[in-house]
């Protein structure tokens, strides 16, 4: 494993034996002390971060599955961005590869936006390993079951007028419009949603599937991605300090439990 400055590697990772990789590209905290230098105040509380997934996904041992947590936040590089920054949704308002606003279009840093070299180290840094290691995790398990289902697990705060009118629906799954898994697949999850109507959910709407999910899903090669966009409403506080909801994690959690079972059991 690559280790990053004070030891904070890019990634916490398990090996697991079942046919589910399970990816949260979001979920950092940590800024390097050279980034956060550069940063205004507005990212001290880290406002974009995909907060508690892996507190959520407690039950995720139970399911054998292979996972990577980024460690870095966002604000260094963004992970589910490709390294050339091609706007994934063309036409639309997006964050880069190195954001250099937030969500609610703060300037993130005091005086000027990184520059090509800077953001090349933060690739070589924190990106390329992350995706290394997804890449063979996501060929291992192929090799061993002979298909793997790839979820790249996120969230959102419920309003984010920059990228969507209104409110957002709780859980948001995303195949790339069909392209990234098999529609079976992606029906089987959707349908394990709907069965908890007190949560609203949709299948290829205002996310359809960043990076990691166009990326890495070719169904034809029996890799079959889906992407998860929940509401961090169904879970924590939205506002600082964006604490976790035990009682709101409660009502969740068994539904995203479900929702990943099923795609394990799809691909076995």
């Amino acid at each position: 494993m690559i280790v990053s400055e004070h030891g904070t590697p890019p990634y916490l990772f398990r090996r697991g034996t079942s046919a589910l990789v399970v990816s949260m590209p979001h979920a950092g905290t940590y800024v390097a002390p050279s980034i956060g230098r550069t940063l205004a105040d507005v990212a001290a509380q880290r406002p974009d971060t995909d907060w508690h997934l892996a507190q959520l996904h407690d039950f995720i041992q139970s399911l054998d599955a292979t996972v990577l947590v980024a460690m870095h936040s966002r604000y260094a590089i963004d992970l589910n961005r490709p390294p050339d920054d091609a706007n994934l949704y063309p036409g639309q308002d997006t964050t880069g590869l190195v954001p250099v606003d937030t969500f609610d279009r703060r300037k993130l840093y005091r005086a000027g936006n990184p520059g090509p070299a800077e953001v090349q180290r933060r690739v070589e840094r924190y990106w390329q390993p992350y995706h290394r290691r997804l890449a063979r995790e996501i060929e291992r398990v192929k090799s061993e079951h002979g298909r793997v289902v790839l979820w790249d697990a996120h969230s959102i705060r419920s309003v984010v007028p920059r990228f969507f009118e209104g409110r957002l629906a709780d859980l948001n799954l995303g195949n790339a419009d069909g392209r990234a898994c098999d529609p079976g697949l992606a029906e089987a999850v959707l349908g394990a949603a709907r069965r908890h109507r007190e949560f609203t959910s949709v299948l290829n709407g205002r996310f359809k599937g960043g990076y990691i999910t166009r990326h890495y899903g070719k169904p034809s090669a029996g890799v079959h991605a889906l992407q998860l966009e929940m509401s961090e409403a169904t879970y924590m506080d939205e506002e600082p300090p964006f604490a976790f909801r035990d009682d709101l994690a409660a009502r969740v959690r068994p539904v995203l439990h479900e929702m990943m079972e099923t795609a394990l059991s799809w691909a076995k």
